[in-house]
């Protein structure tokens, strides 16, 4: 038998074992008969494929960042990692983000849409049911989706489902939606972090204030701020939840978290601090996990308020930003240099020819004396509960600038309440935003005109007008040239400086295991590691 048979049958046997499709005594038997030593077979088995295989059983204690004591249940409101986390435990999603990072089913098990995209169809799960043994229906789809619709709605993604005409129910396990203009996305959409299932009161608004949801965990102990247990749900619809029960314990110091980790007090955190990340490596009983995502870092400036109201003064910010710099010595190079236009490398219709802007005092010097300025003093506030880091990286974008005759002050903000008291109040801020999937879901969201997290209070005409243009747009070709544009707009007249696209870095504990790809789009696979990993 050649070398490169048996390579061919060692991986068949391997991926069969992993899906469970062949014994252990059948694995050793096959094994010895390719030529393999017994010790070696059995090892083998121990090494790829029973670590690779799900357990059940223990409970899963998460050492969470960015926990706030303002964190509420109502998903209109959920802005902080910490609520993003428990979403993804106790709740669930029409669809999700899988560990592919593709668009999967969740509560809808298949969808489909009209030629032009203006009549959606989707088919939900029959055997799903809530945590008090209610079973999910349309009705309680239509009523989670209208939580966010509506004059009176509050929801941060109340833009985002805007084209929306009407929803209606065909049967207890069918929704249609009809959209006042085509949206090749919306699959994508209703992986937004907000649009949970909720069961529908008798009036046809949602229960959101008990805690109650249809997701994998159910909540028995919740101190906002502090930390949430909870307990596996026996009637969840999907595969997977494999611990017993998941433990959140709010750790927004980054040194008390990863102390936490070290010493076992967790099995997980969601953030490590890049400055130790090397001492993590090297400890033999953690594994750190780097995962290249779309999070991008956003410096957001109010447009409506001086001086951030003249360009040239947003332009001026612009070029005095080293980026190199700032991926290098406070990311530790585990993150993607931006340039002022939210779309990652990664995502749908990147513009990958849009040359990235330098770093150049001089021109930020030309830019500020068109603003009719010789020098510029402003604030800038960060909290490193957003991002280990976040403070660092103002005080280095300090010293940047002053090459520039730009004078930044950071200002180290509380962490607890940053969202609630911080971000879109003060006029130049530091955000960590998580990775959108698409184009027209972050730009929908953010830069929109009348987009409720418009962070920079940023207003263009042009840039409206092709955003609606390109969510009907079906050919691909048409719709890539109308996000370049975009981009360009953004990047040349918006109001938010882009740093860089930061990778999700957290860790674990060596004995939790999981698969070997994951969702990029939040910390810790998508904010679903409490259903999809394991204790080996």
């Amino acid at each position: 038998m050649t070398d490169h048979l048996k390579r061919e049958m060692k991986e068949a046997l391997i991926r069969d074992a992993k899906s469970g499709g062949v014994s252990r005594r059948d694995f050793l038997t096959y094994s010895i008969a390719a030529g393999m030593s017994v010790s070696a077979a059995s090892g083998l088995w121990t090494s790829d494929v029973s670590a690779a295989t799900p357990q059940k059983g223990g409970k899963f204690r998460i050492g969470v960042h960015d926990a706030n004591t303002s964190d509420t249940h109502d998903p209109g409101t959920y802005l902080s990692v910490g609520q993003i986390q428990l979403a993804h435990t106790h709740r669930s999603y029409l669809t999700e983000v899988t560990p592919e990072n593709t668009v999967g089913a969740d509560m809808a098990t298949e969808w489909s849409a009209s030629p032009d995209a203006t009549i959606w169809t989707f088919k939900l799960a029959e055997n799903a049911t809530f945590h008090d043994g209610r079973k999910f229906t349309a009705k309680d789809a239509i009523a989670s989706l209208n939580h966010h619709r509506g004059e009176d709605s509050t929801s941060a993604v109340k833009s985002l489902l805007a084209p929306i005409k009407d929803i209606k129910a065909d049967g207890d396990h069918t929704i249609v939606i009809e959209l006042d203009q085509g949206l090749a996305d919306l699959p994508w959409f209703f992986t937004d972090y907000h649009l949970v299932m909720l069961p529908a009161k008798d009036d046809g608004k949602v229960d959101w204030e008990s805690g109650i949801g249809a997701g994998p965990y159910k909540i028995v102990n919740h101190e906002p701020g502090i930390g949430t247990e909870l307990v596996r749900h026996d009637g969840w619809h999907r595969e997977g939840a494999y611990f017993d029960a998941i433990e959140f314990i709010a750790l927004n110091d980054p040194n008390a978290r990863q102390t936490a980790l070290i010493t076992g007090d967790v099995d997980s955190i969601t953030s490590v601090d890049l400055k130790t990340m090397a001492l993590l490596q090297r400890n033999k009983n953690l594994v750190v996990d780097n995962i290249p995502s779309g999070s991008g870092i956003t410096l957001p400036m109010f447009c409506d308020q001086a001086p951030f109201d003249d360009v040239n003064v947003r332009l001026a910010l612009k070029y005095s930003c080293d980026r190199d710099e700032l991926v290098e010595k406070i990311m530790f190079g585990t993150a993607t240099p931006g340039d002022d236009y939210h779309v990652s490398p990664g995502m749908p219709y990147a513009p990958t020819d849009i040359e990235r802007r330098p770093y150049d005092p001089d021109k930020a010097k030309f830019h500020l004396k068109k603003a009719g300025l010789s020098s510029l003093d402003v604030n800038l506030s960060a909290a490193d509960s957003v991002l280990p880091g976040a403070v660092d990286m103002c005080v280095l974008y300090s010293e940047q600038a002053k090459k520039a005759g730009i004078n930044i002050t950071p200002i180290r903000e509380a962490n607890d309440g940053y969202w609630a008291d911080v971000w879109m109040k003060k006029p130049w801020t530091f955000v960590k935003w998580g990775a959108r999937p698409t184009p027209d879901q972050m730009f929908s969201i953010a830069y929109k005109d009348d987009a409720p997290w418009n962070e920079s209070h940023w207003q263009n005409e042009r840039f409206n007008q092709l955003l609606l243009s390109a969510k009907a747009e079906l050919d691909d070709t048409l719709r890539a040239e109308q996000y370049r544009e975009m981009c360009m707009i953004a990047r040349d007249d918006g109001g938010t400086v882009i740093p860089f696209f930061a990778n999700f870095v957290y860790a674990r504990n060596k004995g939790v295991a999981r698969n070997d790809a994951v969702a990029s789009s939040w910390e810790n696979d998508g904010g679903r590691s409490t259903h999809r990993w394991w204790f080996a």
